[in-house]
């Protein structure tokens, strides 16, 4: 049973969760932000729903602690419906967000997607590499001269995705449909911000190596298609 962690301070969200999802996951809840840090520490969860509106410490400063250490997935819980923020959330790790009041389905559906992703991830035991990149499967890690590069779980599936299939090029749409799962219909922005910030983080790591190019006018690809 996957183990869940909800980082919630309105009750009545804690015990509609909890109720619903009984007997399907095992779920831990922790009404503020110091609480959250304190059971992460102690026990290992396959999915985190964080709300931003905590007292203590807040959301956003959970997400950024837990993406030092972990790439578990985590679902934002908010209710602000301002895309600028939510943009900065999913730079920043968030795998996902859904505004309040939501329907339970629909975030049903979200964390169905999240565990089914890191699922598929985690079963190949083997090891990808270019140039000074390596991105080990089985622990989840990217590293770039052996030092591990905090990645989204969007990136380093977008990584993934490159590594294995290095010669060839990706639309938008192609990205869209292998790693968000839904249809592309265009003038997607996020695509391009996960592009961009997981290219950042490669060019710290790495300044002198161009790991991802774009081919104008057809999608991006490894650099060199891999040679």
């Amino acid at each position: 049973m996957k183990h869940i962690l909800l980082i919630e301070d309105d009750q009545n969200i804690c015990e509609l969760l909890a109720h619903l999802f009984t007997n399907r996951y095992q779920l831990d809840t922790a009404n503020s932000g110091t609480e959250a840090l304190m059971q992460i520490s102690k026990n290992k969860y396959d999915l985190i729903l964080l709300d931003l509106m905590l007292p203590g410490v807040t959301g956003e400063s959970v997400l950024e602690m837990v993406r030092r250490t972990s790439h578990v997935p985590i679902i934002i819980i908010t209710a602000l419906n301002d895309k600028s923020k939510t943009v900065n959330l999913l730079r920043k790790g968030a795998n996902d967000y859904i505004t309040k009041p939501f329907h339970v389905e629909e975030l049903e559906a979200r964390i169905e997607v999240q565990l089914r992703n890191t699922a598929l991830l985690t079963e190949p035991g083997d090891e990808l590499s270019y140039h000074n990149l390596t991105l080990i499967r089985e622990e989840y890690k990217v590293l770039v001269h052996n030092q591990d590069i905090q990645v989204s779980h969007k990136e380093y599936k977008l990584l993934e995705l490159l590594l294995l299939h290095p010669k060839k090029i990706y639309s938008k749409a192609n990205l869209y449909q292998t790693i968000w799962e839904n249809d592309y219909f265009g003038g997607e922005n996020t695509i391009n911000v996960h592009i961009s910030t997981l290219r950042k983080k490669l060019k710290d790591a790495d300044p002198d190596t161009e790991y991802i190019e774009t081919i104008w006018g057809l999608g991006i690809r490894l650099a060199g298609g891999g040679e």
